[in-house]
């Protein structure tokens, strides 16, 4: 999954090599953590939140399937 995340992410950037992807488990859930370069943040949060909606979707969706539950939270 995180595998999965950082792919997306870094195909979305101009700076991919600043994309970092943390894993944070908790008892219930999973939390993946994104930091990007800050003139990148824009673009991962797209207009209106759009990207990261969608990227939150992709994730839930992909853990839903293993049956775990997924959080993004996109970092500055």
């Amino acid at each position: 999954m995180k595998e999965l995340l950082e792919f997306l992410v870094r195909s979305l950037v101009d700076e991919p090599e600043r994309v970092s992807v943390t894993e944070v488990k908790g008892e219930k859930s999973v939390v993946y953590e994104v930091r990007v370069a800050p003139s990148d943040t824009g673009k991962i949060i797209g207009k209106q939140g759009r990207v990261a909606r969608a990227l939150r979707t992709i994730v839930k969706a992909a853990s839903a399937k293993r049956g775990t539950k997924a959080v993004v939270e996109i970092l500055e």
